[in-house]
C-alpha cells in the first residue's frame, strides 16, 4: 500500500468534434455506417495550433488549479503520451516550458508504454514517493491519433480520437486511507507486429526515401487478433491484482479501463461480472485517445463523483507490445 491522493483533474478537448458521419464518405459508405460498425458517435480531432504540448499544458493547468497548486510547487512532470510529438527532446519538457518551467529545474521527463503510459507513470510516482523522492507529482498525457491514422484501414481509423489529460498526485501518510493498494504488469513481445507505427525513430531513416518514412508513419494495428491476446492476459493478471488488494471482480466498487474500442469495453463488463455499470465508458464521445484514453476515463469519473471517498479503482488495459496492466487505487 502506498499512501497518496488524487490532489486535481484537468482534460482538454479539441475544438473540432468529428462526428462519425464525417468519415462515412472517406470509407465510402452510407450515412450511418461508421457509427454502427464501430459504437463511437463523436471524437475530438485536434487542430494544426493543438499540439500534444499545448493540450498537455492545458489539461495541466486545469489539474493544477483543481489541487490548488502552484507550478512551481510540483517534484516532478511525468509526460505519459503514447506518441511523442517529437523524439527530441521529449514532450514532458516542452509540457514544462509551458507551464513557465523552463527555468525552474524541476525534473520532467517521458514515461512510454503507449496505451498503458499513465498507468505506468502512475506507478513510477508511487516508487517515488515510497521512495522519498517525491512529494507532489503531475501526470500529463496527450494524444493525437489523428496524425498517424491510414484511412484505407476503416477498423483501425474510425476509433480513435484526440485530446489530453492531467492528474496532480500527492504523498500520503495513512496506510489506511487514500492510495495505490495493488499493480500488475506484463509484456508479452511475440505480439510485436500487431500495433505499429514505425517512423520517429532510427529504425526507418531519411536515406530510405520519403515514401519509406510516409509508409511508416502511418498507425497499422491487428485488431482481432489484439483483442484475442488481450482475451488470454488479462482474466488471471486481474484476478491477481485484485486479490493482492483483497478484492474480488464483484466487489471493487469501479473499473476505469481503457477505451480501446466498443467490443473491447463489451468484454470488460462480461469479464468482470456484476453491475455494468461500474465500468466507466465514455468510448461513444472520446474513440480511442491512446495513452490519454484512461486519464480521460479516470477524470470524467471524478467528474461526474464516481471516486468518492474509500472508493477501490481498478485501472485496467493493454497495450502495443503486446502489454496489459491492472492497478487498483483507493480514494
Amino acid at each position: 500500500m502506498t499512501p497518496m491522493t488524487f490532489a486535481g483533474f484537468g482534460l482538454y478537448a479539441p475544438k473540432e468534434q468529428r462526428p462519425s458521419s464525417a468519415l462515412d464518405p472517406i470509407f465510402g459508405q452510407a450515412e450511418g455506417w461508421t457509427a454502427h460498425q464501430f459504437g463511437i458517435a463523436a471524437r475530438g480531432v485536434a487542430g494544426p495550433d493543438e499540439t500534444t504540448s499545448m493540450m498537455g499544458a492545458e489539461a495541466a493547468r486545469r489539474a493544477l488549479a483543481m489541487a490548488g497548486w502552484q507550478a512551481s510547487d510540483l517534484d516532478v512532470l511525468i509526460g505519459a503520451c503514447g506518441v511523442m510529438e517529437q523524439p527530441i527532446p521529449g514532450t514532458s519538457v516542452l509540457i514544462q516550458e509551458a507551464l513557465g518551467l523552463g527555468k525552474s529545474g524541476i525534473w520532467a521527463f517521458d514515461v512510454n508504454q503507449t496505451c498503458l503510459s499513465f498507468v505506468t507513470a502512475l506507478d513510477v510516482v508511487a516508487m517515488g514517493f515510497e521512495s522519498g523522492r517525491f512529494r507532489r507529482a503531475l501526470i500529463v498525457s496527450s494524444d493525437i491519433a489523428s496524425a498517424g491514422l491510414d484511412w484505407a484501414n476503416p477498423p483501425s481509423a474510425a476509433i480513435f480520437g484526440d485530446g489530453a489529460a492531467a492528474v496532480c498526485i500527492e504523498a500520503g501518510a495513512d496506510r489506511s486511507g487514500p492510495g495505490l493498494m495493488a499493480r500488475g504488469f506484463e509484456t508479452y513481445g511475440d505480439g510485436k507486429d500487431l500495433a505499429t507505427l514505425r517512423s520517429g525513430g532510427t529504425r526507418i531513416r531519411i536515406s530510405d526515401g520519403f515514401e519509406a518514412l510516409a509508409e511508416g508513419a502511418r498507425f497499422h494495428m491487428d485488431p482481432f487478433s489484439i483483442f484475442k491476446a488481450a482475451a488470454r492476459s488479462l482474466p488471471v493478471l486481474i484476478d491477481r491484482v485484485l486479490g493482492e488488494a483483497g478484492l474480488t471482480r464483484e466487489t471493487v466498487d469501479l473499473i476505469v479501463p481503457h477505451q480501446a474500442s466498443a467490443p473491447g469495453l463489451e468484454h470488460v463488463r462480461r469479464l468482470m461480472g456484476g453491475d455494468p455499470a461500474r465500468v466507466v465508458d465514455i468510448f461513444n464521445t472520446r474513440g480511442n485517445q491512446i495513452a490519454a484514453s484512461v486519464p480521460t476515463a479516470l477524470v470524467e469519473a471524478q467528474a461526474a463523483g464516481r471516486l468518492g471517498s474509500g472508493k477501490s479503482v481498478l485501472l485496467l488495459g493493454t497495450a502495443a507490445g503486446i502489454s496489459a496492466a491492472a492497478m487498483v487505487v483507493r480514494t
